[in-house]
């Protein structure tokens, strides 16, 4: 019961942060709100996902692969940003 609940907690706070960037892309244009964006989305997406597959299959590979496209968003926003400077 617990863990639902911060799993739900969680979820709901990388919902809040995707949109706070969403919020600041859309004053800005910049493309790293827009990537941190998508991949706070992708985290709380992949936090779902964990709750529908349960504890007995939280290591299935699939589960691990959103969480590595969320953190490589984050990298090739990084690596966009600084070349472009």
């Amino acid at each position: 019961m617990i863990q639902i609940f911060l799993s739900g907690a969680i979820s709901m706070t990388c919902l809040t942060i995707a949109l706070f960037f969403f919020q600041f892309w859309k004053r800005t244009r910049d493309r790293l709100f827009l990537a941190f964006a998508a991949a706070f989305a992708l985290l709380m997406i992949e936090r779902l996902i964990l709750l529908m597959v349960g504890p007995a299959d939280e290591f299935a590979p699939f589960v691990y692969l959103v969480r590595l496209c969320a953190f490589c968003t984050i990298i090739a926003a990084v690596v966009d940003k600084n070349r472009r400077a």
